[in-house]
């Protein structure tokens, strides 16, 4: 059979195979097994079938080994984990705020030194990857959208001896593959989009590269983040409709976005669909899609902000994001955003599957609210 195309592997990889066998491999609810010729089998350690069953759909889905962990920040925090005492790592100045929280920990520890820049400036971080070990990129940065130059920065860092790790939670694989880019890790939230139904919490990261899988492997097994098995069925029975969740996600937004540009109370919309959005023209030629999220800004203040917050009824004021429900919030109510220059009134609407009229209709009405 050809290779095949992103929509079907989704759907076919990871089945178990042979006459009899059932389409999908049943969740098995145990920690311990017992000794068959001296084999010594735990499942933090060898995992299950249906780590394994995932694990295969995701590696194939973006080419590579995929290594699964109980959360995105346990794949982050293996990333880390795989660097020497004094290493040196390049890392977005406005991104998920986990990454970056962690990252600063372990500078405050002295094992890391950081040079935080903005990773849509090509210059600046070209010129940052000088003694680099690793560069940590986002396909679109977490919450402000921005879209670096992929092939570039992947290619400058390689030049310059460095490890890169992409965050592709926001553009998923259906939209970029990393690695076909020259990557050496890509790493998935696949609470979101794999997943898809806001039911789970889970990550992922996927190689190409032999050892550094194993080493991945080896601080899952050691920092006992193995995901449980129900966790794993869910993210894998997910993932089978992903590409059709996505393509009407997608299709929502990229209308959303342009009726939220052309509202008088929205003072600016970040969406790279947008052909006026300064990331455009790379997301064009980067991406297969424009993906599911729009950040926007409000007239007015904070409260105002969080009266549009308060104010929706089929949308959900809730963190989070890639279910098939529309949400939405204000990011620099949280901390970590507010620190990194989020502005005040900067609402993450992450855009579902609901009709699309609908909605706009709960959107109008929340902008319509008394300010």
């Amino acid at each position: 059979m050809p290779e095949l195309r992103p929509e079907s592997i989704v759907v076919s990889a990871g089945r178990p195979e042979g006459r009899g066998a059932p389409l999908s491999y049943p969740p098995v609810f145990t920690s311990t097994y017992r000794h068959v010729d001296g084999e010594n089998r735990y499942l933090r350690n060898e995992g299950s079938d249906s780590v394994a069953a995932l694990e295969a759909a995701l590696g194939a889905l973006d080419g590579g080994a995929a290594t699964v962990y109980a959360s995105g920040l346990a794949a982050v925090s293996a990333v880390i984990g795989t660097l020497a005492v004094g290493s040196v790592v390049v890392v977005p100045d406005a991104a998920y705020s986990g990454t970056v929280a962690l990252c600063a920990e372990q500078q405050e520890l002295g094992r890391l030194t950081l040079r935080r820049v903005d990773i849509t400036d090509t210059a600046a971080v070209i010129a940052a990857l000088d003694g680099a070990t690793l560069l940590w990129l986002e396909t679109m940065t977490n919450p402000l959208l921005g879209v670096p130059d992929l092939p570039v920065l992947i290619e400058a860092a390689r030049s310059a001896g460095a490890r890169v790790a992409v965050d592709a939670t926001f553009t998923t694989a259906l939209n970029v593959r990393p690695l076909d880019l020259g990557a050496d890790a890509v790493m998935h939230s696949t609470t979101k989009y794999v997943a898809g139904h806001s039911d789970l919490v889970q990550g992922v990261l996927i190689t190409r590269d032999t050892d550094l899988c194993e080493a991945f492997q080896a601080a899952r097994r050691l920092g006992g983040a193995l995901p449980g098995a129900m966790d794993c069925f869910l993210a894998l029975r997910g993932l089978r409709t992903l590409s059709v969740r996505l393509e009407r996600a997608e299709a929502n937004a990229a209308e959303l976005a342009r009726r939220l540009a052309a509202h008088p109370r929205v003072t600016r919309v970040r969406y790279p669909g947008l052909a006026d959005d300064p990331f455009h023209e790379r997301a064009t030629r980067q991406f297969a899609g424009y993906g599911a999220m729009i950040s926007f800004e409000v007239a007015g203040a904070a409260e105002d902000a969080d009266r549009v917050c308060r104010s929706v009824r089929l949308i959900t004021n809730a963190t989070s994001l890639g279910g098939v429900e529309s949400l939405i919030e204000r990011r620099a109510m949280h901390a970590g955003d507010r620190e990194l220059g989020v502005p005040e009134t900067l609402l993450r609407f992450s855009v579902g599957i609901e009709h699309v009229e609908d909605l706009w209709t709960d959107l109008s009405q929340a902008l319509a609210t008394e300010w």
